[in-house]
């Protein structure tokens, strides 16, 4: 399909973090998009935590604002509580948090959605992806209507085969009150997806006119507010909306007592639930057997809102019964009289190899067909926004014949995120730290616009004039950086900035660059050695027969066969590939190199 003929569809499944990004960069590319969700009052819903933003997931929201994204813009506009984390340390590890009125939040994403240019949207539930053969040509409705498009991205979240589980108590669901995607699941694993189960949880909510602050430890934003979009965009900054404080708690040894007791009662540790849970973010009943040693585990009190009472205990989530969490989050200093508005709950729900997708997060065997977000084994708003964006601008990319969007590990967090997936895939909730990124001096939060500013120009998801000020900006640092390289002294330096005429966010991203300048020139040759000639990466065929190729043991090649990599550096980082293995696929995409050269 040609950009001369009438604009392909895509069609998107769900309309969460997502979906919403998927929707959103697929129109901008150019493609017509519908939006297909359960229920439309819960587009862009904040089903767990109220915040966007933090370690690592704060890097991907400063990237999706740089290729045009939604997510940062709108947690700006509702935000009610901001901070820097990690301000005391690199900026290569500083990241921003936003807490979000959910409410407005949501109301935010439904208002951006009902009426973006080139995106319809209905509901319904779906239950098949409608195939002509290895193509896919639109899905099909619980109530057997089928929507045509020339591409789908799944974005089902928790709802494939979902259950909800608190206590004993079992229900179908991927959120309270919502069905699960039942049917779609079935139909997937028979296409030949491997399915996972995975599990998350949430904690209860609290009622804050029956919390005692006196005594807690209060946490106010900072100031400056920081915000995800940049601070010279053309227009005038989101409105802002009045802050609210968070407070911040600790569980005592009368707590870890009672969740012992109890917990043959906890669908985690009953043998309700298979599926695994995020080891980086655990339950409160994981906390207490993973670390017995630890008497107390913090607690933090975020309200949900300015126009609710809703308070969210982060650090607590659980599948305990309702009446044994009213108990134990009543030993907790601050929370002796609480009351729950709502108990929590974990979910169990399923997830598809995304070793069986490419770069662009497009199945390997069936065409038009995408995965973003918790689907592919993800936790975090932020890791599916960030996915979501991919699929949905290379769906469209790539119906009109353009190359799809994809991003380097050394070119943003997002990039590692995907590569990671693809790759190794997961055997529990995939969720983001700045460890996994080995070039993260480059991908600090502070340069996104820079890192991926042409990249997304080029693939039509920002303008030229916002293209443009990206530039201008990068050379303002530029200019500024020169500056204190003049002047290697603090005593000079503080001289040589008392007389810049910058703004005090283009003197803090030029001192990051000339501080560690060595550091980063010695990434990028790194980075230059690795994509040069005669180096590990060379790319390979995803029809290429392992088996049938010398050299490799029969576990190597069963492991390669599995993931199917692009390139050698991809086959590098497959868990349990050797250097040897690696080598001998470095010789034959190398041959393969030199026998397409000498017939060319």
């Amino acid at each position: 399909m040609t950009a001369t003929t009438a604009r392909p569809t895509v069609i998107v499944v769900g309309a969460g973090h997502a979906g919403l990004e998927a929707a959103f960069a697929a129109a901008r590319v150019g493609a017509r998009v519908h939006v297909i969700t359960g229920r439309l009052d819960t587009v862009g819903q904040t089903p767990c935590n109220p915040s966007v933003g933090g370690i690592a997931k704060g890097h991907l929201v400063h990237e999706i604002d740089a290729l045009g994204g939604f997510m940062g813009r709108a947690a700006d506009a509702c935000a009610i509580h901001s901070r820097v984390l990690n301000r005391s340390k690199g900026p290569a590890v500083r990241a921003t948090r936003v807490q979000v009125d959910k409410r407005r939040y949501g109301e935010y994403a439904r208002a951006a959605l009902a009426s973006y240019p080139g995106v319809e949207c209905s509901e319904g539930l779906v239950t098949r992806v409608a195939l002509e053969g290895r193509r896919v040509v639109g899905v099909t409705l619980r109530d057997g209507a089928t929507v045509r498009g020339d591409a789908v991205v799944v974005t089902t979240g928790t709802f494939l085969g979902g259950v909800l589980h608190t206590g004993h108590v079992r229900t179908p669901g991927g959120r309270v009150g919502e069905p699960p995607a039942t049917a779609l699941s079935r139909q997937l694993a028979a296409l030949g997806f491997a399915l996972r189960r995975l599990k998350t949880g949430t904690p209860a909510r609290l009622d804050g006119r029956t919390i005692a602050l006196e005594g807690l430890e209060a946490q106010p934003s900072d100031e400056p507010f920081p915000r995800f979009t940049q601070p010279d965009e053309v227009g005038p900054p989101p409105r802002r909306l009045p802050t609210v404080r968070c407070h911040l708690t600790w569980t005592r040894p009368e707590t870890h007592a009672l969740i012992r007791a109890h917990l043959h009662e906890s669908a985690m540790y009953s043998g309700a639930i298979e599926g695994r849970g995020p080891r980086y973010c655990p339950s409160i009943e994981d906390k207490v057997v993973r670390f017995e040693g630890r008497d107390r585990h913090q607690v933090f009190l975020e309200p949900e809102g300015l126009d609710t009472a809703s308070v969210y205990p982060n650090g607590i989530s659980t599948s305990l019964p309702a009446e044994v969490q009213q108990a134990f989050i009543r030993t907790i200093p601050g929370l002796e009289r609480a009351e729950l508005l709502r108990p929590g709950y974990a979910v169990e729900y399923d997830a598809v190899d995304a070793r069986a997708l490419d770069h662009a997060l497009a199945s390997k065997d069936h065409e038009g067909l995408y995965f973003a977000g918790q689907i592919n084994g993800t936790s975090g708003y932020e890791e599916a926004g960030a996915q979501g964006l991919i699929a949905g601008a290379s769906a469209a990319l790539r119906l009109l014949d353009r190359p799809a969007l994809t991003i380097a590990r050394d070119e943003g967090y997002a990039g590692v995120l995907i590569d990671d997936l693809i790759t190794q895939g997961c055997d529990e909730p995939y969720r983001m730290f700045t460890s996994r990124a080995e070039y993260r001096l480059i991908l600090r939060c502070d340069n996104a616009d820079r890192r991926l500013g042409a990249k997304a120009h080029d693939a039509g998801l920002i303008t030229g004039a916002r293209h443009e000020r990206n530039r201008e900006r990068a050379a303002r640092v530029l200019g500024v950086a020169e500056l204190l390289r003049r002047n290697r002294q603090t005593a000079a330096r503080q001289v040589a900035l008392a007389g810049c005429d910058q703004p005090d966010w283009v003197v803090e991203r030029a001192l990051a660059e000339v501080t560690y300048e060595g550091y980063l020139e010695r990434q990028r040759r790194e980075i230059e050695r690795i994509r040069g000639e005669g180096t590990q990466d060379l790319p390979l065929s995803p029809a290429l027969d392992y088996h049938a190729l010398g050299g490799l043991s029969h576990e190597a090649a069963e492991r390669l066969a599995r993931v199917r990599p692009t390139s050698t550096g991809q086959a590098a980082r497959i868990p349990g590939i050797t250097p040897a293995a690696v080598m001998c696929l470095w010789a034959h995409a190398r041959r393969e190199q030199r026998g397409a050269s000498a017939t060319s």
